[in-house]
């Protein structure tokens, strides 16, 4: 097994991971979903990038694509220093549908390539299509890094399982203090494959519990700053969502300190509910 570096955290939002592939992705992100407001999305997605954040994370269900592309323009950073996530979901899944949702969304961007293209849930009766597709479009040159989102073990194997010439670099779940992934992060490292973390502030739930505030205290910190810091001493990406300028600034302000190892545990240790159900349990 190949052992995965651990990012140089000390470069702050310049800190980046290298993926199976080589390619480098910043270990903090922008995530976008909830931001449907095409003029909202643009400020937002620009402040960050004039903040330092080189990483945005969307999505064509979240609707803002549009937004997100005008955000990049404004913003006045060149588009080759700024590596941009989307997915294909799961109504566009198969060979000939992942195809075509691939290019609406290099057009509502309005970009000319995708830095790290996701199957956003997934729909086992698709996925070898989907991915087959998504293979093409990685050899076009059109997307630098291909992976996936949601997925457990099972849903990883039986993509591994399937022919895949190209193996993902990246699986985007839900992972924060309450639900840690453990199981499924072992498993993930084993095929060199990255976490990333969405909902990593809970949905709001970090500031209410009592373990991370008190962290926080000591480390004079927010409770999201301590979550945001627990993701990334692990190597997990994360991409927390705001459109609040200040809280841009403080999910930034995460490199100049380190959780103790007991901390770190203590965190770690903290057990809770998932705040989405996972599509084996419903259906898309």
């Amino acid at each position: 097994m190949k052992v995965q570096p651990q990012a140089d955290l000390s470069k702050g939002l310049a800190a980046t991971l290298t993926l199976n592939n080589n390619v480098k992705i910043p270990i903090v992100g922008l995530g976008t979903y909830g931001l449907e407001a095409e003029e909202t999305t643009a400020q937002t997605v620009a402040q960050a990038l004039q903040l330092g954040y080189r990483h945005l994370d969307t999505a064509s269900i979240y609707n803002n694509e549009v937004g997100v592309g005008k955000g990049i323009a404004q913003s006045g950073i060149p588009r080759e220093a700024i590596f941009i996530t989307t997915k294909v979901w799961n109504t566009e899944q198969g060979y000939s549908g992942t195809l075509a949702a691939f290019e609406k969304s290099l057009n509502r961007l309005n970009i000319d390539f995708v830095d790290l293209y996701l199957i956003h849930w997934p729909k086992p009766e698709h996925t070898k299509d989907t991915w087959r597709a998504m293979e093409e479009l990685y050899h076009a040159k059109k997307i630098r890094a291909l992976g996936v989102s949601n997925f457990t073990e099972k849903h990883l194997a039986g993509l591994l399982e399937a022919d895949a010439a190209i193996i993902p670099t990246v699986n985007q779940v839900e992972q924060h203090p309450q639900f840690p992934q453990l199981e499924l992060k072992n498993f993930c490292e084993k095929h060199n494959i990255y976490l990333a973390g969405w909902a990593p502030l809970i949905r709001g739930k970090v500031f209410e519990m009592d373990v991370l505030k008190t962290i926080a205290t000591r480390y004079k910190k927010t409770p999201a700053q301590i979550a945001l810091r627990w993701q990334i001493q692990q190597n997990i990406i994360t991409i927390p969502k705001t459109s609040n300028l200040q809280r841009l600034k403080e999910n930034s302000d995460l490199f100049d300190f380190t959780l103790t190892s007991e901390d770190f545990e203590n965190i770690t240790s903290l057990r809770g509910n998932r705040v989405w159900q996972h599509p084996d349990e419903i259906d898309f």
